[in-house]
């Protein structure tokens, strides 16, 4: 069975997906299913507007988040990739189809369900491919692109029952609804660190205390941060958990962090270029501190680890369905200014129970499904 996987690089989520999809059928454990799976950056790769739209999407994401309230809902009324007539690079699309031909098609991007299954659909014939979407939102409502759900499609695939429900609500037909759990790569399904395990692999990689609280101040997928306003509000405050700062491939923050833990002793930080131990860094951390994407958030869930949202700047509505989504699971820890993360911190640092309780809630939340559910699902299709 070939697949072919189609993506695009607006935030980290989506291209996040596409290779965990990519991940999981070269792995040992789907062998027996034999698929073959390629992935297309599906919008840069065809037009110049398109490219341009990813890269404003993702300059707004790290400037100014708030701006994405207007940038999202035009592309929700401009609808520009809903028939293939209108699909901008069609000769392009057409010659990746046909190099590929492939017997399945999965998008992970909320604009790539419409028009591009129809072309697809053109180009190879109805009878000879199947179109469906793995959407990675966790909640319902304004935030949830209409795009994402093709009710034409051959099938929709949520991480959650409550990204289910709602294509349900925009027209999916039951028979065509699926849940599947959270498509993250195979390291996040490992067996979990043992309380030896973790306190000996706080001590040789992070070079802390295994008995203190490690608050991980994370990056979003273009090693955007602001590590030192939330370290300041921290300092000011006088609450001094240890901190892990990710700084993705950001040498300059890498650098500044570094500086600044030398003038703070207060507080113990180990600032980390880029970094793939996610799985077990967060089930070591106390807490992480990240924007409310879907990828970071179903990281955390997975390893138990409470996340705070940062949300300086702004949230976007993409964002706000996650924050939704944890708070209809009890979990609310949500910061707008860099002064009140402190105030979400401590009553983690100082009272084990509450912290306990926390990643009690974030363990209840995990999908039961598994992602090779996903592939198995897949190849019946083909």
């Amino acid at each position: 069975m070939k697949l072919l996987v189609l993506t695009s690089s607006t935030g980290g989520g989506h291209d996040m997906r596409a290779r965990s999809l990519k991940a999981w059928a070269e792995h040992p454990s789907a062998a027996s299913l034999g698929i073959q799976v390629e992935v297309f950056q599906t919008l840069e790769s065809l037009d110049g507007l398109y490219k341009f739209g990813v890269e404003t999407y993702n300059w707004i994401q790290l400037h100014a988040p708030w701006l994405h309230h207007g940038y999202f809902n035009f592309l929700e009324l401009a609808a520009m990739h809903r028939k293939a007539s209108a699909i901008k690079g069609r000769e392009r699309f057409a010659e990746e189809l046909l190099r590929v031909r492939p017997d399945v098609i999965v998008s992970t991007h909320a604009h790539l369900n419409h028009g591009f299954f129809a072309l697809a659909k053109e180009v190879l014939g109805a009878d000879k491919v199947k179109c469906l979407t793995y959407c990675g939102e966790l909640f319902g409502g304004y935030g949830f692109s209409k795009h994402w759900v093709n009710p034409a499609s051959d099938g929709f695939i949520g991480a959650v029952q409550e990204t289910c429900d709602w294509a349900a609500h925009l027209g999916m037909a039951a028979d065509k609804n699926h849940v599947g759990g959270f498509m993250l790569n195979p390291g996040f399904w490992v067996d979990p660190l043992s309380p030896e395990a973790k306190r000996q692999w706080i001590t040789d990689t992070l070079g802390l205390d295994p008995d203190q609280f490690i608050l991980v101040l994370a990056t979003g997928a273009n090693s955007a941060n602001n590590h030192l306003d939330l370290l300041d509000g921290l300092a000011r405050a006088k609450v001094c958990p240890q901190v892990v700062a990710l700084c993705g491939r950001n040498e300059v923050a890498l650098d500044a962090l570094n500086v600044w833990g030398i003038a703070n002793p207060e507080i113990r930080i180990k600032p980390l270029p880029y970094f793939t131990e996610m799985f077990k860094l967060l089930q070591c951390a106390s807490a992480v501190v990240a924007r409310p994407g879907t990828g970071t958030t179903s990281e955390s869930i997975l390893a138990g680890c409470p996340i705070i949202f940062n949300g300086l700047g702004g949230i976007m509505p993409q964002e706000w369905i996650t924050v939704k989504f944890m708070r209809a699971h009890g979990i609310d820890l949500v910061m707008n200014r860099a002064g009140q993360l402190p105030k979400l911190v401590k009553p983690l640092l100082d009272n084990p129970e509450q912290l306990a309780d926390t990643k009690a809630k974030m363990v209840l939340v995990r999908p039961q499904q598994h992602p090779l559910d996903i592939l198995k699902r897949l190849a019946s299709l083909a």
